[in-house]
């Protein structure tokens, strides 16, 4: 008895020395992957680092200085076309600017993980099609792409068109007083336009200014926004005890309680109303109509056939509500502003505007849209300048190699769209503002990843028809009613580089009513 309690005892004291020496071990073998991945990735051009703090201290804070730094380290490097910046001692962040690398990233099938940053979506959009990974986000896309077929986009257009004119008599009875900021207008006519279209509810942002959840949309973006650029912030526990985390989670609440209540309200009406077509009256022509399919609807189909649960239709739902509401407002605004500098440009897409709606059907359909060829030229051109979104990330899945340079998996390699489509190998003058860069004939022969607005490849935005459909309705309805005229230059205009290219202090534009 007393070996075998020696026995005991050696074991638990051979234990005890062993396992401190295996973290040592661990923690040694971990320290070589990381000083072997920093040698690797130290032959990527880019800012002179810190041994301890990287690039961090070098950061701009400022969101509209930060775009200005990426696009001055965009210009040193311009020859390598990529740089690398450095997070901390032992965490890099690649950019490429140029279409050959931002190819190899975004094409590629296996590639397909959103960064860390996206981590912060979560709260509010668990992990739909824009944050989810793997197979969930292949299942995903496979079940919304038909949700965005070019018959259900006609639903949508009713919308679109609906909202405009609900924008162009608020513009009506506000353009008196002189210059006004067009941007939270547009945001404003977005929101009504996404709520409308995701999930069939009115939240009448554009005339209810107080509504709490139309402030809780801006005011989630703006914590988020924030938090990205704040690793102190990073740790959920330590945010959810500072006053920012408690706004955020009385935010949540409200979101979320809206989506859950009208998925609640739409199964009792399918229940109660089934084979019943629901209609409304159009406030403008009196006319009864057409309930539009909403995309919720199509989720509900899906959810019928066991192929979404609840949870998922309330991410989808929250995911489109957030991609389809600022980055359609920036696209609208950007336009305007760029417009009412380029009065020649704006006379040109007038008379197209005119054309098309003296010669149009009753109905606004997509296959009418296409004869609004000019404006799509203004839109993309604008896109280029001002990209809804200024960069795209994505955490390596496997290994990579780009110029020749193996990068391992794990780390984080973006595209900045600022670059890309300033990139003057590609891009003339990239500063002037030339919508004739798109016409058919000025297109041939470009670089297919030179011009990224809505991403690429399989992770492609899948609602970019419906942007540019809504982007054209809206901003021809405008133009038909108004003559706009800015009242800054670009380089007055303070541009931040966020979750979205937005102006820091507005776009303020004079307009003029048309006879």
């Amino acid at each position: 008895m007393d070996y075998l309690y020696e026995s005991k005892s050696v074991a638990r004291m051979s234990s005890f020395i062993c396992l401190p020496i295996l973290l040592v071990l661990l923690g040694l073998f971990i320290w070589k992957r990381k000083i072997d991945k920093v040698k690797m990735l130290e032959k990527f051009p880019g800012p002179k680092k810190n041994f301890l703090f990287g690039n961090t201290l070098q950061f701009a804070r400022d969101p509209s200085e930060f775009r200005d730094q990426v696009l001055s380290w965009s210009k040193d490097f311009k020859d390598n076309g990529m740089f690398c910046i450095w997070l901390g001692p032992f965490n890099p962040f690649i950019y490429t600017f140029k279409p050959e690398y931002a190819e190899i990233l975004l094409s590629s099938s296996h590639q397909i993980s959103k960064s860390y940053e996206y981590v912060f979506l979560h709260p509010w959009l668990g992990t739909g099609l824009l944050t989810s990974t793997g197979e969930k986000w292949k299942r995903r896309r496979r079940q919304i792409t038909p949700t965005f077929h070019f018959k259900i986009l006609n639903e949508f257009i009713q919308v679109f068109e609906e909202q405009s004119k609900i924008l162009v008599s608020i513009l009506k009875s506000e353009c008196q007083e002189g210059a006004l900021d067009i941007f939270p207008r547009a945001a404003k006519c977005a929101l009504d336009i996404i709520c409308k279209s995701s999930m069939g509810k009115n939240v009448n942002a554009q005339r209810d200014g107080n509504s709490r959840y139309v402030a809780a949309v801006t005011g989630i973006c703006e914590l988020i926004q924030e938090r990205q650029k704040s690793p102190w912030f990073w740790s959920d526990l330590i945010y959810s005890i500072t006053p920012s985390g408690r706004m955020q989670q009385q935010y949540l609440e409200t979101l979320h309680g809206f989506t859950n209540k009208v998925i609640d309200e739409r199964l009792l009406e399918r229940k109660s109303s089934a084979g019943q077509e629901e209609r409304e009256v159009d406030e403008f022509t009196g006319k009864r109509k057409k309930r539009p399919l909403a995309f919720l609807d199509l989720l509900l189909d899906a959810f019928d056939d066991g192929q979404i649960d609840r949870e998922g239709i309330r991410e989808e739902v929250d995911t489109f509500m957030f991609e389809g509401h600022d980055t359609t407002a920036a696209a609208i605004s950007w336009t305007i502003l760029l417009l009412g500098l380029h009065p020649e440009v704006q006379d040109k897409v007038q008379h197209e505007v005119d054309e098309f709606f003296e010669s149009r059907a009753e109905e606004l359909t997509v296959d009418s849209l296409k004869d609004l060829k000019y404006l799509e030229c203004v839109i993309k051109e604008s896109l280029r300048l001002y990209p809804s979104v200024p960069f795209i990330a994505r955490e390596l899945s496997e290994d990579l190699t780009i110029d020749g340079i193996p990068i391992p998996k794990g780390t984080t390699v973006g595209v900045a769209q600022v670059s890309l489509h300033s990139n003057p190998n590609v891009w003339p003058d990239p500063e002037r503002f030339d919508p004739d860069r798109f016409l058919p004939e000025n297109s041939e022969g470009r670089h297919p990843y030179a011009y990224v607005p809505f991403s690429a490849g399989p992770r492609n935005c899948i609602g970019q028809r419906f942007a540019i459909l809504e982007e054209k309705v809206v901003l021809a309805n405008i133009l038909r009613h108004f003559s706009v005229k800015s009242e800054q230059s670009r380089d007055q205009i303070r541009v931040c580089a966020e979750l979205i290219t937005r102006p820091q202090n507005g776009i303020f534009v004079t307009l003029t009513p048309r006879n």
